[in-house]
C-alpha cells in the first residue's frame, strides 16, 4: 500500500464512522437480539505476554459477561501486529471478530512496511479507545548505564555498537528507539523480534543492550533488579516507578511515541454492534475488580469517549506517524 494512499483514506476516518452511527440496521442485524449467539474472537497482534495481551486478557471476561458469550483472545503474533490486522480487516462485519487495535498496526506500521494488506484508515471500525501505557527504556545491567546521559555517551564513544530490540519493524518500539537515537544524535542498532515476550527475554539475558517496550510486560523485571529503567515517556512520574524519570526530566524533549490500545471491527460494523460491544468494554475498564489492574500496568485512560471521537484521534494519529516516519527514515530492514 502507498503512503499516499493511506492519507488519503485518512480524510475519510471521521466520515466513515459518522455514517456508520447514522446508518440503520443492516440485513446483518435483522435478528439482532440473537447477537451474540456464538463466542467472539478478540485477536491480539503479538505473542502471549506482551502489553497488548495482558490488556485484552484482562477486558475479555467481563466483556464476556455484559455480552453473554465468551470473548475468547487469539494471538496471532508477527509484522508489528499487522498480521492480526489482516485478519480483523478480512474478517465479516458481523461482530464475532474483533481486533486489539494498536498504534504499532493501525498508525505505524502502514507507513513503515512496504506491503499491507489493509488500508489502516478505511478498512476497521473504531469502536473503544482503552487507553495507553508509556513506554520505559530500560537497559541490561551489564550496560554499566544509571542514566540516560550515560547511555548517550557510552554509544557515541561506539557507535553502532549497542543494540535496542522491539516487538517488531515498524512497531512503537522500533520508532521509539530511532526518535531516540535522532534526538541525542547517537547511532544504535535495532533488533526486531516477534513480539515483546521474546524481546524481553533476550534483554534479560543480555542478548540486547536495551528496549523502550511499555511497561506491562517489563515491570516485574525491573523490580526484580533483572533490568534497569532510566527513563518513561510520561508527563510526570508514575506511582509504579516513583525513581523513575520522565524523558522530559532528562532533557530529552519531543519524545512523542506511546503505545495505544483500542477495541476495533471490520469495517462497516452496524451501529447497533458498535454501541453493544462499547457498552461491554467500558463497563470491563471501569469494573472495580479489573481497573486496578489496568492501573498497576501504567495504563494511562481519559482519551476518547466516543466512537466517534476516537475517529478523529485515529485520523491524527495516522497523520502524526505518517510524518514522524518519514523524518526518522525508518524502513523496513
Amino acid at each position: 500500500m502507498k503512503r499516499r494512499q493511506i492519507l488519503n483514506a485518512m480524510i475519510g476516518v471521521g466520515t466513515l464512522a459518522g455514517a456508520a452511527l447514522l446508518a440503520g440496521p443492516s440485513p446483518a442485524l435483522a435478528q439482532g437480539d440473537a447477537w451474540p449467539n456464538k463466542p467472539i474472537r478478540l485477536i491480539v497482534g503479538f505473542a502471549p505476554g506482551g502489553g497488548t495481551d495482558i490488556v485484552a486478557r484482562a477486558l475479555a471476561p467481563r466483556m464476556a459477561e455484559v455480552l453473554g458469550q465468551q470473548v475468547v483472545v487469539e494471538n496471532r503474533a508477527g509484522a508489528a501486529g499487522t498480521i492480526a490486522a489482516e485478519i480483523v480487516a478480512n474478517a465479516p462485519s458481523d461482530g464475532y471478530t474483533l481486533l486489539m487495535g494498536h498504534s504499532n498496526s493501525n498508525a505505524i506500521a502502514p507507513f513503515v512496511l512496504p506491503k499491507i494488506a489493509y488500508d489502516p484508515a478505511r478498512d476497521f471500525t473504531p469502536i473503544t479507545y482503552v487507553g495507553y501505557v508509556p513506554n520505559v527504556m530500560v537497559v541490561h545491567p551489564s550496560l554499566q548505564a544509571r542514566s540516560v546521559a550515560d547511555v548517550v555517551a557510552l554509544a557515541k564513544a561506539k557507535p553502532g555498537v549497542y543494540t535496542y530490540a522491539s516487538s517488531g519493524v515498524g512497531s512503537t518500539q522500533h520508532l521509539a528507539g530511532a526518535l531516540f537515537a535522532k534526538l541525542t544524535d547517537i547511532q544504535l542498532t535495532h533488533i526486531p523480534y516477534k513480539g515483546s515476550g521474546q524481546a524481553i527475554v533476550d534483554l534479560v539475558a543480555g542478548q540486547v543492550s536495551m528496549n523502550f517496550d511499555t511497561m506491562p510486560p517489563v515491570l516485574e523485571h525491573i523490580r526484580a533488579g533483572k533490568i534497569d529503567a532510566l527513563a518513561i515517556s510520561t508527563p510526570n512520574r508514575l506511582p509504579q516507578l516513583p525513581n523513575v524519570p520522565t524523558f522530559n526530566e532528562t532533557g530529552i524533549n519531543g519524545f512523542d511515541v506511546t503505545n495505544w490500545y483500542a477495541v476495533m471491527a471490520p469495517r462497516s460494523l452496524p451501529t447497533a454492534l458498535v454501541a453493544r460491544i462499547d457498552e461491554a468494554v467500558k463497563a470491563a475498564m471501569n469494573d472495580a475488580a479489573i481497573r486496578p489492574k489496568l492501573e498497576a500496568q501504567g495504563l494511562q485512560t481519559g482519551g476518547p469517549q466516543t466512537p466517534a471521537q476516537f475517529a478523529d484521534f485515529m485520523k491524527a494519529e495516522l497523520a502524526k506517524y505518517a510524518r514522524l516516519v518519514k523524518e526518522l527514515n525508518v524502513k523496513a530492514q
